[in-house]
């Protein structure tokens, strides 16, 4: 049921106190993301002309901050949600201007390279989990799927602005002045952040020793059945979507005659995505929630393996268009019913060591799909997107294990 009337409007969450200013520094921060992880690969190319140094460095920027998540949800306790996301940030642009001073100074290498994007990788769990302990902190509780579907739409438009604002800007700028760029994008969102982070500062008494914090909100997520549940459906989930990376773009190139029209049409199917996922947020953010989340996520999922075969799988451009456009929509029903569900649920004392911990299991389905994906398409496209459906089928059925009340 679409909430009354008398509920926040999305205008009215964002003028709640310090939620606009998150809201804004968080954008800023996931556009500088988003363009660096293309950059980085666009950089790596240009100075090495090694595709697999290329792959190499766009795995380090990731994984060790995916590996080290429960130490980064335990920071994320221990220092406050706010301070955490501006050391990230502030981090983040120090590693990249120092990665322009070294190019301008021709002192660039392999090895530097690789270090500076694992250092990168290690903070950035700090922001995603930063962000997502902070919202439901700044907002009533019948506010949350709101502002959760704000949250989720801004990474949907990063993600359609993040690669061209990155090709774009190495085109008409060059590499290091791009790379620039992105420092100065991850100063910007933390100058934002840092009334935020000043006003939220608080004495806090002794901790535990890090690591057993560490290992305490990961044995917490493997024992709560609710989170446990979400984990591996999302993650399943996610399984699709990493499907999909690779076979969209192979069947782009088989439809098309060339390599340029194939490059153009991918981006221009991704951009549908992204635009569909902002509507299908914003659209569910309006709902009322409470208790309705597990339902959404399975309508959501089961709906995902539709969209995904036979829709987009078994016809030519236009089918495969409207299927990642339904997938798009149907992103905010597992997305923001999985945010909310897991905010409602997690001790707000563990809150962001859990998310920390949680987000990272969940994105490990999307390089793992991308994997599989690539080794059935050699076989057959069909098949390909017959298995990103199933994973979103699967990921149904694991949902069917999240109980309908904490």
């Amino acid at each position: 049921m679409v909430s009354p009337p008398d509920e926040l409007s999305y205008r009215s969450v964002l003028r709640l106190p310090d939620v606009g200013r998150l809201v804004t520094a968080s954008t800023v921060s996931r556009l500088a993301e988003q363009t660096f992880a293309l950059a980085i690969v666009l950089y790596t190319l240009e100075r090495f002309h090694s595709p697999a140094l290329a792959g190499v460095v766009a795995f380090i920027a990731m994984a060790p901050g995916l590996v080290l998540s429960p130490i980064a949800g335990a920071v994320l306790d221990r220092l406050g949600a706010a301070r955490a996301i501006t050391v990230d940030l502030l981090a983040s642009a120090v590693l990249v201007f120092a990665l322009v001073v070294a190019d301008r100074t021709h002192f660039t290498s392999s090895w530097l390279l690789i270090v500076v994007a694992g250092l990168y990788s290690l903070t950035s769990p700090l922001h995603l989990a930063g962000v997502r302990t902070l919202l439901p902190r700044l907002v009533p509780a019948h506010a949350l799927p709101r502002v959760n579907a704000l949250d989720t739409s801004t990474f949907a438009v990063v993600d359609v602005l993040g690669p061209v604002l990155a090709g774009g800007l190495f085109a008409l700028t060059g590499s290091w002045v791009t790379l620039a760029l992105i420092g100065g994008l991850y100063v910007v969102a933390a100058v934002l952040l840092v009334p935020l982070a000043l006003r939220t500062a608080e004495q806090r008494a002794e901790r535990p020793h890090l690591l057993r914090e560490a290992a305490s909100g990961l044995g917490y997520l493997l024992r709560h059945p609710t989170l446990r549940a979400l984990a591996g459906s999302y993650s399943l989930y996610q399984v699709s979507w990493g499907v999909l990376v690779v076979a969209v773009p192979v069947t782009v190139q088989r439809e098309l005659a060339t390599a340029d029209a194939a490059e153009v049409g991918t981006g221009l199917l991704w951009a549908l995505v992204g635009v569909t996922a902002v509507v299908g947020a914003l659209f569910v953010g309006r709902l009322e929630s409470t208790n309705r989340e597990r339902g959404w996520i399975m309508a959501g999922t089961l709906g995902t393996a539709v969209a995904v075969f036979p829709i987009a799988g078994l016809g030519g451009l236009v089918w495969l268009a409207v299927g990642l456009a339904l997938v798009g929509l149907l992103s905010g029903l597992v997305d923001v019913g999985t945010l909310t569900l897991r905010q409602r649920r997690t001790d707000p004392e563990q809150l962001g060591r859990v998310l920390a911990t949680s987000i990272s299991a969940n994105m490990s389905g999307l390089p793992l799909g991308s994997l599989i994906g690539g080794l059935v398409l050699a076989w057959s496209v069909p098949a390909a997107f017959a298995v990103g459906a199933a994973a979103a089928a699967c990921s149904a059925l694991v949902a069917l294990l999240i109980s309908r009340s904490s």
